[in-house]
């Protein structure tokens, strides 16, 4: 988009919300780059430029502003609707990956050379992925410094990196702040949240409208004891992250998800909010996904009145899939005994001071030896289980930010036990195809039938070609015509 001056233009003396993080504003004169709906009196259009990302802002010699923090904009909606190598590069380097792995790493995940990744995203983002990572390394720097009292020294290895003098050389430059000065304005600021020893509270932006109701209200209601829990009006659960675990607690409030993050190794931060944003599906650009699915004149009715529906989605992609598995053509509530149960007796034991959480759901590798036998499912539904955990120890399906969705469909559907309705909810939830569709679920074919949609598989799949590439939204509006605990907030 930011190739198109004159929308950018538009957007920019409008202050129109919905386009932050679709490309940023930097001003020739200031040296000064924004977001498009930043308060500020907008400059002349001469003085006008416009990038992509913030890291092609940051390596064209631009900094942020103090004003519109375009750092914190809501991720832009591409790569959730995309499933090229640049889509999922951006996927895998907003989890961190080129931090852990390097950019080796990343390519090899991706099946490319390092050329050709490098090369593919300075054509369409206008820097590479060092200077990708290297923005979002600033940006959990300042998370840091103004949310925690973390030394600097530790603030500096938990954000990524590697010497305290590019810590310091890099919030400079972003920022035009020293450490120490940004965390003083937090400080002094009246909107500063309070801070709890051990906890980081933040606020997770997103693109409105959000419907909060079958967003949590399907997180909460699936969710597995000891893993999950709402309490006290907030969807809480264990992370199991590449540095140790974490705990967080997410709430819906106007305008942003208050987010609060108790993590047993800060570097795991960034993961962190990664997964969560993934997990609510907050970057999402729901005016385009409405007004497509508006074009139904039978669907029109239910999008105008809860506009915004987000597809609930997880923080870890081979935990849902066994969870698809232990689903089954089984009730939610058996659904998550069954779970339950797992997590006793395979995951990690853990603390939580502040609620009800005890385990970290198990990984494949800690599954992979269990007992079919000590399973209380039908024989055939354990086999289905020891095969998917089995496939996912031993590497050969990879399930996550970097799976190709048609591959994934492939690999899974040659599995035993694996119908149209597991692979599409995996493809849904886990692996976050906006165009996933479920044509055979029951409650999807209840609510075709009472709205006058076809109610077989094959004909409501015809009629929703006219929905794609959102598909998957469309579900969630059909769902929500049912008065199930997943299409509301808890009591």
């Amino acid at each position: 988009m930011h190739t198109d001056t004159e929308r950018c233009v538009r957007a920019v003396r409008s202050k129109d919300a919905r386009f932050d993080g679709w490309f940023f504003t930097a001003v020739l004169t200031t040296r000064i780059y924004c977001r498009p709906s930043c308060p500020v009196v907008p400059p002349k259009v001469e003085n006008m430029t416009f990038y992509p990302s913030a890291a092609a802002c940051q390596q064209a010699g631009f900094r942020a502003c103090k004003r519109c923090r375009p750092d914190t904009s809501p991720g832009s909606p591409e790569w959730n609707a995309r499933a090229d190598a640049v889509a999922r590069a951006m996927r895998l380097i907003q989890d961190g990956v080129v931090d852990r792995e390097g950019v080796p790493g990343l390519a090899a995940r991706l099946g490319y050379s390092t050329r050709q990744i490098e090369r593919q995203l300075l054509a369409e983002l206008g820097a590479g992925p060092l200077a990708l990572a290297r923005a979002q390394r600033a940006q959990t720097a300042r998370l840091l410094i103004e949310t925690t009292q973390l030394p600097m020294a530790e603030a500096a290895f938990a954000a990524g990196f590697s010497s305290i003098r590019t810590f310091n050389d890099t919030v400079r430059e972003v920022f035009a702040l020293a450490p120490g000065e940004l965390r003083t304005r937090a400080t002094r600021s009246k909107s500063a949240p309070p801070q709890t020893p051990g906890v980081i509270a933040l606020r997770l932006p997103y693109r409105a409208p959000l419907n909060p109701s079958n967003l949590f209200g399907h997180l909460a209601a699936t969710g597995v004891p000891g893993v999950e829990e709402w309490r006290d009006g907030a969807y809480r659960r264990t992370l199991c992250l590449p540095y140790g675990h974490g705990i967080v607690a997410l709430t819906p409030r106007p305008g942003h998800i208050a987010c609060r993050l108790s993590l047993t190794d800060p570097r795991d931060l960034t993961i962190a909010i990664s997964r969560c944003r993934w997990m609510l599906d907050l970057d999402a650009d729901p005016e385009a996904v409405d007004d497509q699915l508006r074009t139904d004149p039978l669907l029109a009715p239910l999008v105008d009145k809860a506009p915004g529906r987000r597809v609930p989605r997880t923080v870890d992609a081979a935990e849902f899939a066994v969870r698809a598995v232990l689903g089954q053509q089984v009730s939610t509530a058996a659904a998550r005994t069954h779970a339950a149960r797992l997590v006793t007796a395979h995951g990690r034991a853990i603390d939580d001071p502040e609620g009800g959480l005890t385990h970290l759901f198990p990984s494949s590798e800690e599954l992979a030896g269990l007992d079919p036998e000590t399973l209380a499912l039908p024989r055939s539904r354990r086999t289905t289980l020891t095969t998917l955990v089995g496939a996912l120890a031993e590497g050969s399906l990879r399930l996550g930010l970097d799976s190709d969705w048609d591959q994934a469909r492939a690999r899974l559907t040659a599995l035993p036990g694996f119908g149209p309705w597991t692979v599409e909810v995996i493809a849904m939830r886990a692996l976050g195809d906006p165009d996933a569709f479920l044509p055979g679920d029951l409650g999807m074919r209840r609510a075709a039938a009472d709205l006058g949609l076809p109610s077989t598989p094959a004909a409501l799949t015809a009629r929703a070609a006219a929905w794609r590439p959102w598909r998957a939204y469309a579900v969630q509006y059909l769902w929500a015509t049912d008065d199930h605990a997943i299409n509301h907030l808890p009591a």
